[in-house]
């Protein structure tokens, strides 16, 4: 897995084929446009698609997985800003925002603004500027003008957009029963549930009697017997939604945990 590799704040992306970066930990908040073709955004429970011409936002230290489709004949494309945590403090000093801790926040959204569509579209015209990392002004001015377009869109997004507190300590068994398919570092896990590196794996080891990424693999092997045994699931189509970076690698660790190749499961319980 990789994490979200370091982007321009202002991201022009194009896809001819079918794109699947598996999953990614979103270190900042985002908002985007699906300009053509489709994208699906999966945070682990929900899933929505997202079509030509519909936003997307996501929130900060969430777990999500795409997938971007394009067109028939054509390409997928989307643009996208992100929001540092440097704009954002700027931000909430200049216009006094605050937020309140909240619980069970989205992942990802789908505003339906017809202001922050504009705006979006309005971007495709500075493409070569913006995609200039010395146009630090221009850049900043747009991170502005999305923030105060969202906070007119939705002003309980201050809650969301403006919360710079570390995510607090929460309980690991529902937190990794839920999340154990996102291939992320231990330590992003560790993060996330509001503990250290050691005291994640000190706490890991009393819940499930394993360390972190031995339980990991078992678990992630075991669902996947389940869905190719009683969903009837192909390898091809599980494989990355697990958590396995290549079909070789899943392949090669499900026959070491069961004895026998993924391939021949469904063959081998309808006997």
């Amino acid at each position: 897995m990789k994490d979200q590799k370091t982007l321009m704040p202002v991201n022009y992306s194009c896809h001819f084929a079918e794109f699947r970066d598996g999953e990614q930990f979103s270190l900042t908040h985002s908002l985007g446009l699906i300009l053509s073709g489709e994208m699906e955004l999966n945070d682990g429970t929900v899933k929505t698609l997202f079509k030509e011409g519909e936003l997307y936002s996501s929130r900060k230290n969430s777990l999500v997985k795409f997938a971007k489709y394009p067109p028939k004949n054509g390409e997928i494309k989307t643009v996208t800003i992100y929001f540092d945590d440097d704009i954002l403090h700027d931000f909430s000093r200049e216009y006094g925002y605050q937020a309140e801790k909240q619980k069970n926040i989205q992942a990802f959204i789908k505003p339906d603004s017809k202001a922050l569509s504009a705006f979006m579209y309005g971007l495709l015209p500075y493409e070569e500027l913006l995609s200039n990392p010395d146009s630090k002004e221009l850049i900043r001015l747009k991170q502005k003008e999305a923030l105060l377009l969202m906070m007119s869109y939705d002003p309980d997004l201050a809650h969301v957009l403006f919360d710079f507190s570390d995510p607090y300590k929460i309980d690991i068994e529902s937190f990794m029963n839920k999340n154990f398919h996102f291939n992320v570092k231990v330590e992003r896990f560790a993060y996330l549930t509001g503990r250290s590196l050691s005291a994640f794996k000190r706490d890991f080891q009393k819940c499930f009697g394993l360390p972190p990424r031995q339980w990991l693999q078992i678990r992630r092997l075991k669902e996947a017997h389940t869905l190719l045994s009683q969903n009837g699931n192909s390898v091809s189509d599980i494989y990355l939604d697990l958590g396995f970076e290549n079909l070789s690698h899943f392949s090669f660790a499900f026959k070491k945990q069961f004895g026998y190749p993924p391939s021949s499961v469904r063959l081998m319980d309808t006997k």
